[in-house]
């Protein structure tokens, strides 16, 4: 008979066991570092191709106004954060639908439930994963991936007999390890914690189409409202969520990395609107726990 899942092996902390539940889920889900690994991979071939022409187009920013200047010299590092985080955003996704679906599809949720472990600590590991594994997991990716960009494009410029200071310059690593740490962990990791709370509960409820369980009932409170009442509150609310958050700094415009700074970490675990966010997450994943532990394989 299998071990009640509330029943965890005696000298063994919950935080060790979560610990070993959320590195279970990078082990069974390599898509996880395996994707941002992979598109990061192909952007640096890409871009080391493209270093035969680097000299011939730092001289030609060189030549340009400031802020020109800093738009053609930072235009890289910005294209391969936005790429990685794009992918970053896609793999939470797919992984929640999957995470407490796949386990019941398969049935290995048998052999899961057998273990010294409870269902908050397997669905709080769950949630772990997009709301600050993850982000983390892309953030180490990202910033190594600009410093070799820019390692590599110092070295070109050397050889050329160019000097790499307006690189460094415009570049700086440290700023770009802020803005990434700030807008991945932030913005990508908690500001949405609700949505990928909202997933693992579907992920948790449906016996088929996970995605659809997710999607249509936000359709339908929105159709509702807009039918009933005449307005779209939800919708609006919906659209906040993604496209909103803690007041971004100004940018100067064009495509540097201004696109993606916003206000210190603190001034996102200070605002309203992030702490409303991770109630509602609390109260998703209370019940994902619920229909975890209820719910039998499909």
């Amino acid at each position: 008979m299998p071990m009640n899942a509330g029943s965890a092996a005696p000298g063994i902390s919950a935080l060790h066991r979560l610990y070993w539940s959320v590195r279970r889920e990078l082990w069974e889900n390599r898509s996880l570092y395996l994707a941002p690994l992979a598109v990061a991979t192909l952007f640096l071939v890409g871009f080391c191709i493209g270093l035969i022409g680097l000299p011939a187009r730092t001289r030609a920013a060189l030549a340009l106004g400031p802020e020109e200047q800093r738009v053609a010299i930072e235009q890289p590092y910005v294209i391969v954060a936005i790429m990685l985080m794009a992918v970053a955003l896609l793999v939470a996704v797919f992984y929640c639908l999957d995470a407490l679906y796949g386990e019941r599809r398969d049935r290995s949720v048998f052999f899961w439930k057998s273990l010294p472990v409870s269902d908050l600590t397997t669905v709080l590991s769950k949630a772990s994963i997009p709301i600050l594994v993850l982000p983390l997991l892309t953030f180490a990716i990202t910033v190594a991936t600009q410093l070799v960009m820019l390692l590599v494009s110092s070295a070109v410029l050397a050889v050329s007999g160019m000097s790499a200071a307006p690189l460094w310059t415009h570049v700086p690593i440290h700023e770009l390890a802020g803005i990434n740490l700030v807008h991945l962990v932030g913005y990508h990791g908690l500001w949405y914690a609700p949505f990928y709370a909202w997933l693992l509960l579907a992920s948790a409820w449906a016996k088929r189409a996970p995605f659809l369980w997710a999607a249509l009932p936000l359709v339908a409170v929105g159709v509702v409202e807009k039918l009933a009442l005449g307005t779209s509150r939800f919708a609006a609310m919906l659209q906040y969520r993604v496209m909103g958050g803690p007041e971004p700094l100004a940018s100067e415009g064009g495509m540097t990395m201004d696109m993606l700074a916003s206000r210190p970490l603190g001034h996102f675990m200070i605002s309203s609107g992030m702490w409303i966010g991770l109630v509602v997450a609390a109260g998703f994943l209370a019940v994902a726990v619920r229909l975890y532990r209820t719910r039998g394989p499909i």
